[in-house]
């Protein structure tokens, strides 16, 4: 009886417990299709979070539990799993009394709390965002100190009424919630102040049952980010109607890849006017800009982006005015180019590649995921008829599929480009007709993998760490060589992304970001200091390290071979697309060499060299000024002091502290319009 009696006493308390417990179902939405899933149970004052989504073959598993006080403080957080490309996540955080510790990618840290502050976790899942707005709703003037640096900040959006599968209706509210990293997060919340959707223009997470609301969320999401940098735009971009004249500057001369004498080079409008001597009297009129000896390079072309709103903005201010975009949600693209050309948002000029992929567990959801080889050639037509530059072939399609792609598009006079798809090798690909193969990983890959591998996973990642015991003259690998040669095929080799992928490490500064980090929100600092994929077994470490000496060997022989490097990152651009630069070096590149490469032979490249690629009279004006010599010391397009492009005029150094980036270098003196 005392047993039954305990048993019966148990399953009440049981039962109690699961009355007071509440549970909660988002689903993950990327370009139309459901890839995953977050997960909560709160019971009393801990919430348990499952956060799971794979797109593209890859993406975080994260397992969360959370224990806040009763003012909505967190007081204990533990965060594991695996991040995007599979770097371990251990993070926990405990505040006990005045005393807060924790420990993330970049160490163990803590403080004495003086104040209420709240932890932002590194490796948390987006639910955290709700746990930081509802405690900043109470906050004065809506902040708060943040653990372990900076200051977290709300903004209030508007109210929104969604709907769900059912028909029945409910208001929500959109925050913004920002101050630690470059933009803020947007996050849409109930009337009991619970988190409804996490949300931005390109995928959601938003709670089951009103998935039929994705795409205007989204179209909401790319209207509250374009607002805030059309405020931006309107307050930087200086557009001149007189001439002006930026006086004592060298020109980058790409045909001579040397600088010039000192000169004066005026711009009209949207285009440069004159380049003078330097003693050529200014006529009435003019704003002048004091160039003091400094540099003027041609606008550069990033040609591996995927560009957002905010990519726009960074590329532009780090001297690269023209942008490759690889693969986007193609309406969000479009609408975006028309902002840009007509002048409510600042970015680059966009050049477009029609994404196609095939149909598959691992599909990326962007372009167009095709299940035919009929549908693929459609799909080449589709951008054809649409004004892309080329078609961009990936990881899940048919490779039996790609002859007639290539047969479609060249007719159509497009360019294709690509990864090896799955179960495919780059020797395949070159002789079915590729103008460009797409990240040199993708080049390599076919000389160390088994059959059947497939690189639809993160193998196409993990196997780098084969390449140590490669031999680079071996036949496989002089065969691939020589058939690049052959048939003039380019590579586009990505090589700052493969160095962050296998040099990075928890806790350490980034080589990659060594020149800029310190510069950085405190949030892109911490979030750089943790590793991409997991090389924490020593023998995978260096087997990591090893394998980005045998990818640089590998692209100093295709440049010693003549076959034509394409600088792109696959990293957002900016200033990562310096380091790739940079890195070109290693390859046997000169300064000089590689700011050609970067500026006169990309819009020689892409057909765009009679208005861009040097400065000279007739050409749009798409030119950045430095103060040193980047022929000598290629670091020196690092320090920027004034972006030119189609003639608008930005400085870097008015721009930055909106995005929370201490400036590198100050702008130019500018004297006003005078008329004499």
């Amino acid at each position: 009886m005392k047993l039954n009696a305990l048993a019966l006493l148990l399953a009440s308390f049981l039962a109690a417990s699961a009355a007071n417990a509440s549970t909660e179902t988002f689903t993950v939405i990327f370009g139309g299709k459901n890839v995953g899933h977050l997960k909560t149970s709160t019971d009393g004052d801990t919430t348990k979070i499952d956060f799971d989504f794979k797109n593209n073959g890859r993406g975080p598993t994260m397992a969360e539990t959370v224990r806040l006080d009763g003012a909505g403080f967190p007081t204990a957080w533990t965060v594991k799993g695996t991040t995007t490309f599979g770097n371990k996540v251990d993070e926990n955080f405990r505040l006990a009394g005045s005393k807060a510790s924790w420990t993330d990618s970049t160490g163990k840290g803590s403080a004495t709390i003086k104040q209420p502050s709240i932890y932002v976790a590194q490796s948390a899942s987006p639910w955290s965002l709700g746990l930081y707005a509802r405690a900043l709703l109470k906050a004065p003037e809506g902040q708060l100190p943040a653990l372990p640096a900076g200051t977290l900040r709300l903004e209030k959006g508007e109210a929104v009424s969604v709907r769900n599968a059912s028909g029945a209706t409910a208001e929500v509210n959109a925050y913004s919630v920002g101050g630690i990293d470059l933009q803020p997060d947007d996050v849409l919340l109930d009337s009991s102040g619970q988190m409804f959707a996490f949300l931005t223009p390109e995928f959601i997470i938003i709670r089951a049952g009103y998935e039929a609301e994705e795409e205007r969320l989204r179209a909401l999401a790319a209207k509250w980010s374009a607002e805030r940098f059309v405020a931006i735009q309107k307050a930087s971009a200086h557009r001149y109607e007189s001439p002006v004249r930026i006086r004592n500057v060298r020109v980058f001369d790409p045909a001579k890849a040397a600088l010039t004498d000192p000169v004066s080079v005026v711009v009209h409008g949207r285009t440069i006017a004159a380049v003078e001597p330097l003693d050529s009297p200014a006529t009435p009129g003019e704003v002048t800009i004091d160039g003091a000896g400094g540099t003027l390079v041609p606008g550069m072309y990033e040609m591996h982006a995927h560009i957002s709103q905010s990519d726009a903005f960074m590329n532009l201010l780090a001297g690269i005015t023209s942008v490759r975009d690889m693969g986007n949600d193609n309406e969000v693209l479009e609408k975006l180019i028309a902002n840009i050309e007509n002048g409510t948002l600042a970015g680059p000029r966009v050049i477009r590649s029609g994404f196609i992929e095939g149909k598959s567990p691992f599909s990326a959801n962007n372009g167009f995921v095709v299940e035919s080889e009929a549908q693929a050639v459609d799909a080449v037509r589709w951008y054809a008829a649409r004004g892309f530059w080329q078609v961009k072939v990936y990881n899940s399609m048919n490779p039996a599929w790609v002859p007639a792609v290539v047969k479609e598009a060249h007719r159509l006079g497009l360019r294709v480009a690509g990864h090896v798809p799955a179960f495919a090798t780059a020797d395949q690909m070159i002789e079915a007709g590729y103008d460009e193969i797409t990240h040199i990983n993708q080049f390599m890959l076919g000389w160390v993998l088994k059959p059947g591998e497939d690189t639809r996973t993160l193998l196409r990642l993990h196997a780098l760490k084969r390449l140590p015991e490669l031999d680079l003259k071996s036949p496989a690998v002089q065969r691939t060589i020589d058939l690049m040669v052959a048939h003039k095929t380019a590579i586009d080799p990505t090589v700052a992304i493969h160095e962050a992928l296998t040099q990075n490490r928890n806790g350490q500064v980034p080589p990659g970001a060594v020149d800029y980090l310190d510069h950085m929100p405190i949030g892109v600092q911490r979030n750089s200091k943790q590793a991409l994929i997991d090389a924490s077994a020593p023998a995978d470490g260096k087997a990591y390290r090893r394998a980005f000496e045998q990818i640089i060997a590998t692209v100093k022989t295709l440049n010693e071979r003549g076959v034509f490097i394409v600088p792109g990152t696959d990293l957002g651009g900016s200033f990562t697309y310096h380091r790739e630069l940079e890195l070109y070096q290693r390859a046997g590149m000169t300064p000089a060499q590689i700011l050609k490469r970067a500026t006169f032979d990309m819009a020689q490249y892409v057909g765009q060299d009679q208005q861009l690629g040097s400065i000279a009279k007739g050409k749009l004006a798409d030119f950045f000024l430095i103060p040193g010599d980047p022929t000598t010391d290629l670091k020196a397009i690092k320090t920027i002091r004034m972006v030119v492009k189609d003639g608008v005029v930005y400085f870097p150094s008015e721009i930055y502290p909106k995005f929370g980036i201490k400036p590198f270098v100050e702008a130019p003196t500018v004297v006003a319009a005078s008329v004499k």
